[in-house]
């Protein structure tokens, strides 16, 4: 956890601990720092997962492998199929799963001790899934309408006066085609790097009061243990919830995607 404290005390947060020094090839386009590791790690757990836990399948599952069925059972149902129905659903599950499944991992290291970060609070990870999102959803389109059936239909909307057109085709063209990543891209980033600063403020805080302020601040130091905690649990929430959206916005595209001719 990025809290340090000098001569004057506690210093605060900052921006820094999203740019932490390299680790390995410094200065090449391959650069390996803090959170591009743990990117890879939590990746290579979360492969380890499915992998350990799907390995050899039980018709009755039980284990790693009834977590695993109903992790993916969840995004299935509640996100897939209730937004593209059956057949549409199954279709794409493995990418809205893959983007699901990767939201939640690279977020989770933001509450695993030692680790204390996520990497999406930068903005590589991010923008990597939402230009697979938005790939997908361009490809879907394109494949079923051709290129400019597709966009045609994308970005002009019918029955309105010709002259409402100059307006409402760039409207529509920056709301669909350049807003939807970028959004996708910004919620995802901005949550998770706001939650790491208001962690490291309430434990290093807590910190500060304990053992750094002088007396009659141990009361203090509760008040910011208590809220710490509480905020962890909260974090795991918003851990869920922006994979949850992610995933469910990535659907929604694809959908609007696949029936384009109904604008």
């Amino acid at each position: 956890m990025s809290v340090t404290f000098t001569a004057e005390g506690y210093t605060p947060p900052t921006l820094a601990d999203f740019n932490p020094p390299a680790i390995l090839f410094g200065g090449t386009p391959f650069e390996i720092d803090r959170l591009v590791m743990l990117r890879l790690i939590m990746c290579a757990v979360l492969l380890l997962f499915f992998v350990v836990a799907l390995r050899s399948p039980k018709f009755v599952p039980r284990g790693v492998q009834n977590v695993a069925e109903l992790a993916i059972d969840f995004v299935r149902i509640n996100i897939a199929e209730e937004i593209l129905g059956k057949e549409q659903g199954r279709r794409f599950l493995p990418v809205i799963a893959t983007i699901f499944f990767a939201v939640v991992a690279t977020n989770f290291s933001a509450i695993v001790p030692f680790m204390n970060i996520s990497s999406n609070g930068r903005i590589a990870m991010p923008m990597v899934l939402a230009l697979f999102a938005w790939v997908t959803f361009l490809y879907v389109g394109i494949k079923k309408y051709g290129f400019f059936k597709y966009f045609k239909s994308s970005i002009v909307v019918p029955n309105v006066p010709p002259a409402l057109h100059v307006l409402l085709i760039p409207i529509e063209f920056i709301s669909t085609f350049i807003l939807r990543p970028f959004t996708l891209m910004v919620r995802l980033m901005a949550n998770m790097l706001a939650g790491h600063i208001l962690l490291v403020l309430f434990f290093g805080s807590a910190w500060y009061f304990f053992f750094e302020a002088g007396n009659f601040t141990a009361v203090f130091g509760v008040a910011s243990v208590a809220a710490a905690v509480a905020f962890t649990f909260f974090e795991l929430l918003v851990i869920f919830l922006q994979a949850y959206v992610f995933a469910l916005l990535t659907a929604v595209y694809i959908e609007t995607s696949l029936h384009a001719d109904s604008h």
